[in-house]
């Protein structure tokens, strides 16, 4: 379920490699610009000095599902901390390329570790985070919108054939990424309320649209 405590707007953007999402981040936080709000732009993993190292970790150097998970969740506490937090109570619209849902669609669906361990994760980093310190874990933080970008995995490899040498996870087979799709299934159907759901197998005007009405009907833009 959401939890959203603060007064700015948190959107997420999920989906694999070669969906699409950068060019359309960039897009909506021009368009919430142009209506006067202050923007964050953020990645996950990533988005701090050390959580860009636990990054370069993670997609870089051979390790299990395990400390994968764990490296993502300890980046996502700093990355919290220091950025999503603060914007947030500033009021500002952060916009974040991957957040939580990607650690259940691909360390969760993709590499077979426990869905259950990853809620406990979810719960410990996101829900002391929304609830403060001193607080007993409480519902997780989620962002107020999840957009996932949802491209069949023989496309995304067409795109990113020839763009640059592939990290652990681009380079893994179709298969893995039609079990990380089957993840992002599976985090939807949990909270639908917070998802949408757009076929990134458009044209990028398509997309482009798809992804401000998703907006829009949040009431974020007019």
């Amino acid at each position: 379920m959401t939890t959203q405590a603060t007064k700015g707007h948190f959107i997420s953007f999920e989906g694999i490699d070669g969906a699409g999402k950068s060019t359309h981040i960039d897009s909506l936080a021009q368009a919430f610009r142009a209506q006067g709000h202050v923007v964050t732009l953020t990645r996950e993993p990533g988005g701090t000095p050390l959580a860009e190292q636990l990054r370069q970790m993670v997609l870089n150097d051979p390790m299990d599902a395990m400390t994968e998970a764990l490296l993502v969740f300890a980046a996502r506490r700093d990355h919290l901390q220091k950025v999503i937090l603060p914007a947030l109570a500033r009021g500002e619209v952060l916009l974040c390329d991957r957040f939580t849902d990607a650690t259940f669609a691909y360390q969760g669906a993709g590499r077979g570790f426990d869905w259950q361990t990853l809620l406990v994760l979810e719960e410990w980093v996101q829900g002391r985070a929304a609830q403060g310190e001193s607080a007993g874990l409480g519902n997780p933080l989620q962002p107020n919108l999840t957009i996932w970008f949802d491209l069949p995995a023989s496309v995304a490899a067409q795109r990113l054939s020839n763009a640059r040498v592939p990290d652990r996870f681009e380079s893994q087979p179709l298969a893995f990424f039609e079990q990380v799709a089957g993840g992002y299934a599976k985090r939807l159907a949990a909270d639908p309320v917070r998802f949408t759901r757009v076929h990134a197998d458009q044209t990028p005007e398509a997309v482009g649209r798809d992804v401000l009405q998703a907006v829009r009907d949040k009431g974020f833009l007019p």
